[in-house]
């Protein structure tokens, strides 16, 4: 695996007080202690469909804009690796679930495209169409993430994350080797 691990920090850019980490084909695993968001560059330009109760609208996502897997309660990599990608490579169509809809309680991980990004824990899983706002666990709720040329520009990070770079092509059977 080829990884590179760095502890929360604070820096500035002219963006403001945050941190740049250079990212290319890559993927940032942001860990707490019992969650983590796996985030990778859409890395093209195509249309992407958001199917609500009530509509279906497209947004289009640009090469810099990030596709980020939040799983509040931790899991395993790579099914957060497998669920980037789906969105990524194959463009497959994010669903929205009703407010109250019961199968919101059940979802182990939740997706957003965007170019910013900021998780938040006091929304409900699966139910916010808006995608610069997603679902994360409370050790991460408050960070935000913006998609930059070269890499992601990181605000608001707690010290007890930690950020790490994970290869792309890399499945759990290349890992065990």
């Amino acid at each position: 695996m080829s990884k590179k691990s760095e502890r929360g920090a604070s820096g500035s850019s002219p963006a403001g007080p945050g941190r740049f980490v250079p990212l290319g084909g890559e993927l940032l695993i942001l860990r707490g202690e019992r969650s983590f968001l796996l985030v990778g560059k859409a890395g093209s330009r195509f249309p992407l469909c958001i199917e609500t109760p009530e509509d279906e609208y497209c947004l289009a996502v640009d090469p810099d804009d990030l596709v980020a897997v939040s799983m509040p309660e931790g899991g395993q990599i790579e099914q957060a690796r497998m669920m980037l990608e789906l969105v990524r490579q194959y463009h497959i169509p994010l669903v929205v679930l009703p407010k109250d809809h019961p199968g919101s309680k059940r979802l182990s991980m939740v997706v957003s495209v965007a170019p910013e990004i900021l998780l938040s824990c006091d929304i409900r899983r699966g139910t916010h169409p808006e995608q610069h706002l997603l679902c994360s666990s409370g050790e991460l709720a408050g960070l935000s993430l913006a998609g930059v040329p070269g890499g992601v520009f990181i605000k608001h990070l707690p010290r007890e994350v930690t950020v790490s770079r994970l290869d792309a092509e890399k499945t759990s059977a290349d890992k065990q080797q």
